[in-house]
């Protein structure tokens, strides 16, 4: 009896121990625990393209890399800014938060990818293309009007087509060099998308992305059921006009919007995301086969937590990573990680004016930290992450203030503010909407060492600042700011490097590094 027991628990431990190792082994979803939305993903040959959103960030429509669909990197971008207006600049009191670039689709075609985008901000549809994705260069196309959500697909026939719209999806043919729509071409493609979710609708199907497969057509959209959740609607057809037959194809964990891809050995999965609270939208990966000619998404009709892929390396340095600052001849001036808050003003950021140093110089007088210009982000990433810093603010001006944010519409802030002469370590707070001076503490020295430490972890969202003036001695300043994802930003919040003035142009400060770790190590 003692021996069948001990081979019982000896075969228990076995077991336990491949399951721990197969989930050490196996990708987890999500895959990318950090904000990439809208999501648009091709393969050629056996590399993945991926582009995603990042509306008001320039340079924008990031355009990321990976062998395995598990670990991607961020290789190049669609464009360095969207467009030269008052919006995308912040000027004369205007941004563009919440808009800028929306949903992209990405496609290969003759030796040519494309990369296509839409704003509300300009009212244009942008086309990109090049033969060489990851160094460019990029020719661009753009026309009126702004083709919301939309999907290229370029047919079998040579046609290229265009589907868009909410609810009520259209479908327009392009003109062959894609400078605009084919008159008379426009088209009511599916009357009510959101049929196959039920007629109590409360956000109705957008987000299209259209394929081919084995002849068929398949239109994938997104709809949100009222009191219910982001729902995956799948509509299939025997000709690109259709007429097309829909069903709701996936309702678990709000996971929806995007597509299909395979994999050279011929497995397939959608490629979706979820909204996650403060961190934003995040991907996942959904298994998915074929019956009777249409995809079935999940693990009976789930998604699941773990994927028969590689396992995932981590988000630094592919989609986030530490930078010293410090450039060689080669070396890119900016690492692809980083985006500006808008677009940025070149003549006034420096990472050569002072070796080992990025210099924020002010150029005009701000009333707020969102109406400033130069706020140079990085994403956050879940479940759990510190940004920190180090800033010489002996070139600071009275009314300067510079520091380290977490940037959304509730935002926070660390830093030194410049005022009636004095230099103080300061922490704002704007989770109420409207920004407050939580604590400010006077310093004499030059360098300042700043720290903000998010907790993501089942959306708790909530984030604390820190100072050092030595760089080993971590002390809290001001309270904890409660995160939270905000439509008028439509972001997941984001570190940023900041310098503004509100007094005198012309100061500056510099700051000697920005480091990235994926835990907490104050509130730990």
């Amino acid at each position: 009896m003692k021996k069948k027991y001990f081979i019982f628990n000896a075969l228990i431990s076995t077991l336990l121990h491949i399951m721990m190792f197969t989930q050490v082994n196996s990708a987890q979803n999500p895959v990318i625990h950090a904000d990439v939305p809208d999501m648009s993903m091709i393969r050629v040959g056996d590399t993945y393209y991926m582009s995603s959103t990042t509306m008001h960030m320039n340079p924008g429509v990031p355009i990321m890399k990976s062998k395995d669909l598990v670990n991607w990197e961020i290789v190049n971008y669609a464009y360095d800014i969207l467009d030269d207006v008052d919006e995308l600049n912040l000027k004369n009191g205007k941004s563009s938060y919440g808009r800028g670039s929306w949903a992209s689709c990405i496609r290969y075609h003759d030796g040519l990818y494309y990369v296509s985008t839409f704003s509300g901000t300009t009212g244009k549809t942008y086309i990109y293309s090049t033969p060489d994705i990851e160094n460019g260069p990029w020719n661009t196309i753009s026309f009126t009007p702004s083709y919301h959500d939309h999907t290229i697909f370029f047919d079998d026939d040579g046609r290229i087509y265009m589907i868009w719209g909410v609810g009520r999806l259209r479908m327009v043919e392009l003109k062959e060099d894609l400078s605009g729509v084919k008159e008379g071409t426009e088209m009511v493609l599916i009357e009510n998308a959101s049929a196959p979710a039920g007629s109590n609708i409360g956000l109705p199907s957008e987000g299209s992305q259209l394929f081919k497969v084995n002849g068929k057509y398949y239109l994938f959209n997104i709809t949100w059921p009222r009191g219910g959740m982001r729902t995956v609607i799948l509509h299939r057809a025997d000709k690109i006009t259709g007429p097309y037959e829909g069903k709701l194809a996936l309702q678990d964990k709000g996971v929806a919007q995007g597509g299909l891809i395979d994999t050279p050995d011929g497995r397939w999965f959608a490629y979706l995301f979820r909204d996650y609270g403060a961190v934003g939208r995040i991907p996942y990966l959904v298994p998915l086969k074929w019956e009777d000619g249409w995809p079935v998404l999940g693990v009976d009709g789930q998604v699941p937590d773990t994927l028969n892929l590689p396992a995932g390396k981590g988000l630094i340095p592919g989609i986030v990573a530490s930078d010293e600052f410090e450039r060689g001849e080669n070396d890119p001036v900016l690492p692809l990680v980083w985006q500006w808050n808008h677009n940025p003003d070149n003549e006034l950021w420096s990472v050569t004016r002072r070796k080992g140093y990025l210099r924020l110089t002010t150029g005009r007088i701000d009333t707020t930290f969102l109406s400033a210009r130069n706020t140079l982000t990085q994403r956050t990433i879940g479940p759990e992450c510190t940004g920190s810093t180090s800033i010489d603010v002996s070139g600071m001006k009275e009314g300067d203030f510079a520091g380290l944010a977490l940037l959304q519409k509730k935002y926070g802030l660390a830093g030194v503010k410049f005022d009636n002469g004095v230099k103080s370590v300061v922490m704002v707070n704007a989770a109420s909407g409207h920004p407050v001076e939580i604590e400010s503490v006077p310093v004499s020295q030059k360098t300042v060492y700043l720290k903000a430490e998010c907790d993501f972890g089942d959306r708790a969202d909530v984030a604390y600042f820190f100072y050092s003036l030595d760089g080993q001695l971590w002390r809290p300043i001001g309270n904890q700011l409660r995160m939270e994802y905000t439509l008028p930003h439509f972001m997941g919040y984001r570190f940023g490097l900041f310098n503004y003035a509100t007094k005198t142009a012309g100061g500056y400060a510099d700051f000697d590094f920005f480091h990235i770790d994926d835990r907490m190590t104050e509130k730990n």
